[in-house]
């Protein structure tokens, strides 16, 4: 039986995202058996990842409620500060944290996280540049490749993808 057979993520995409911190953990997780929907603020549109790579949006992200998921995935890139204005997407990203279910941030991916008030008092990680955008928010940063604390994991950068991808699968298998 797959590792995460039955369980059922959900991430956000827009312009400019970073495309292997979006590709790599939807190909591992479905590869690990899991159902993988990725929303942007409009279905079935192609959105372009910072090195050129498409995504095309299943759902609208104000159409998206959280139940029906096992997880949050939030890719970097400069696509991050766009939807962390989104009060849907911030509406989801608490929902997620404040019902036990994983919240994952790699890179910029932490200032959807930062935006939704809800990592006050969570060990993380991020991308250096927002380093100050997340102790600002309450976060306890540690410059690990990925921190795990309760629900939440995060990482710096596309190098950390293995590493964040495995503590996923590790906090979803229950």
């Amino acid at each position: 039986m797959s590792e995460l057979a039955g369980k059922r993520f959900l991430c956000f995409v827009g312009e400019d995202y970073e495309d292997l911190e979006l590709w790599y953990p939807k190909l591992r997780l479905i590869e690990a058996g899991a159902e993988f929907d990725v929303a942007a603020q409009d279905a079935g549109k192609k959105y372009s990842g910072k090195h050129g790579y498409p995504c095309v949006a299943d759902l609208s992200i104000s159409e998206v409620t959280s139940p029906g998921y096992d997880g949050l995935i939030c890719a970097g890139g400069w696509m991050p500060d766009k939807l962390r204005r989104d009060p849907d997407v911030l509406r989801l990203t608490r929902e997620f944290a404040d019902s036990g279910k994983l919240v994952a941030a790699i890179c910029h991916g932490g200032w959807i996280p930062i935006s939704a008030g809800v990592y006050r008092g969570v060990k993380v990680t991020g991308s250096p540049g927002i380093r100050d955008d997340l102790v600002n928010a309450g976060a306890l940063f540690e410059d690990r490749s990925v921190v795990v604390d309760r629900h939440f994991v995060s990482s710096r950068r596309p190098d950390d993808l293995p590493d964040f991808c495995r503590e996923i699968i590790r906090v979803c298998k229950g």
